[in-house]
């Protein structure tokens, strides 16, 4: 037993093997150019007074070295995020660059960076191609869709200046894939906005619920996104509801299954994928257990995750303990093991839990009869797995066999006329 919760055996192997795990950084904080409603870092900044701080030179040294350092992974990925990271301008990553040639040690070094894309130039381009980064766009679908929600500090719309940026990364020949927020106006929208990322040359697709609490505050001239805990929260108007996400999910998949296998990549078929084949899903919000990236702020704070950077859940800070040492914590494994000690009954006895794992536990919010957590897209999710489970047990036996899951889509389409 581990403070009263079980541990499971695969929790005993991972914690006795070398640490091995990823971050997420954020070295501008929740500085933004841009104002986007369903955005829940930009509050983040209350919690730093208001103040608008970026990481300095010597702790990002400090950073890059303890973090290639103190972790046996190799490669080590570098996962530079926001607020908006390209305001910090080209000389920070070239520093940064330079940092991460000091300390590799033999290791292999990869960058990705998450951009909303409106200040990417030829210069960016450049540093991009040169350094093999990977450039995350944060793009919602068509024009409409795109800038429901996300609009600058003057409130002007931004989709015509993403777009120029992903024609300048395509005529660059720098890598991209984009991540959209699926809010309440992306419903009914799943195949039209799947054909809209095809269309700008989007290989690689991440569609991210919406589903976030507000409360009202004098001192801020918006409501402030907040856990669903807090006193007066209200479900804000742009998140999806549960079923408006399954059917997303669905439409895109009814699409891509008879026609796009192997040749287009939506993070969420491949984790489905991934679990029918017993194999690691690769989104955190999908394994039984959370804790594996960690979440390193502008001064050095470190967070389990993303999504609960609050006072309760810091793990500590980098200018004085060591990133392995806050990964070896015992918080940090009781953060992460309290996903599925937190299970209510009702998904354990689910027939779709070895894909679902209960979804991310910031989702938790419903209530079940018997009082128990439930996460507020679990009807979606449950009908989306429902309405896969025969293409992605066809896909899994093709690979079985030694063949490619793009195996399935002659016989998706024969079913699809079949059942037309």
């Amino acid at each position: 037993m581990y403070k009263n919760r079980t541990i499971t055996l695969a929790d005993a192997v991972k914690e006795s093997l070398p640490p091995s795990y990823s971050t997420i950084v954020k070295p501008a904080g929740s500085v933004c150019n841009l104002d986007c409603s369903y955005c829940y870092y930009l509050d983040k900044a209350v919690k730093y007074g208001n103040k608008e701080s970026v990481m300095s030179g010597d702790l990002l040294r400090e950073y890059v070295r303890q973090y290639i350092c103190g972790n046996s992974s190799d490669p080590v990925t570098f996962c530079w995020h926001g607020g908006e990271p390209l305001l910090l301008g080209l000389d920070f990553y070239r520093e940064a660059l330079s940092y991460q040639r000091e300390f590799a040690g033999g290791k292999r070094i990869m960058n990705t960076i998450q951009t909303n894309a409106t200040l990417i130039d030829e210069r960016w381009c450049e540093l991009f191609r040169l350094n093999n980064f990977l450039v995350g766009v944060s793009l919602d679908g068509p024009e409409d869709v795109h800038d429901a929600f996300r609009r600058d500090r003057l409130g002007r719309p931004t989709w015509e200046r993403v777009m120029r940026s992903v024609e300048l990364l395509g005529r660059y020949g720098v890598e991209f894939n984009t991540l959209s927020v699926v809010s309440s106006v992306c419903e009914g929208r799943g195949a039209e906005i799947y054909s809209f990322f095809k269309s700008i040359g989007s290989h690689f697709m991440q569609f991210l619920p919406a589903v976030e609490h507000v409360v009202d505050r004098p001192d801020f001239r918006r409501p402030v996104i907040v856990s669903p805990e807090t006193e007066g929260a209200r479900l804000a108007p742009w998140s999806v509801s549960a079923r408006g996400y399954g059917d997303f999910l669905k439409d895109i998949f009814d699409q891509w299954v008879v026609s796009d296998v192997g040749e287009y990549y939506v993070q969420m078929f491949d984790a489905t994928l991934a679990q029918y084949c017993r194999a690691q899903p690769g989104v955190c919000s999908m394994c039984e257990t959370c804790g594996d990236c960690l979440v390193v702020e502008h001064n050095g704070d470190v967070y389990n995750c993303d999504h609960f950077v609050y006072p309760e859940y810091l793990l500590g800070n980098i200018r004085e303990k060591s990133l392995v040492e806050i990964y070896n914590d015992p918080k940090r494994f009781r953060f992460g093991v309290a996903k599925r000690e937190g299970l209510p009954r009702e998904c354990a006895k689910c027939r779709f839990y070895f894909a679902c794992r209960g979804e991310c536990p910031k989702h938790r919010f419903e209530r079940y009869p018997s009082g128990e957590a439930k996460n507020s897209l679990c009807a979606g999710l449950k009908d989306y797995f429902r309405h896969t489970q025969p293409y992605f047990e066809k896909m899994r036996d093709l690979l079985l066999l030694g063949k490619a899951p793009a195996g399935v889509m002659p016989w998706a389409r024969k079913k699809s006329r079949d059942n037309g």
